[in-house]
């Protein structure tokens, strides 16, 4: 039980910095979105979604 405990306290942060990023990736993409279908990011709600996770993961596991 300390294991899960102190792996959710490590990893708090960028878990929810993924979940924001997924939601604003796949907000982006049903607002801005690309009307061609040729951009490579934000053609597809998955694709946009992960970007979107990936990189609230990356900026909320920088130290401040």
């Amino acid at each position: 039980m300390r294991k899960i405990k102190s792996l959710l306290k490590k990893y708090a942060r960028p878990l929810i910095g993924g979940l924001i990023g997924l939601v604003a990736g796949y907000l982006y993409w049903r607002f801005v979105g690309c009307s061609s279908g040729s951009c490579a990011i934000t053609s597809s709600p998955i694709k946009s979604s992960l970007y979107g996770f990936i990189s609230g993961i990356l900026i909320m596991r920088i130290k401040r």
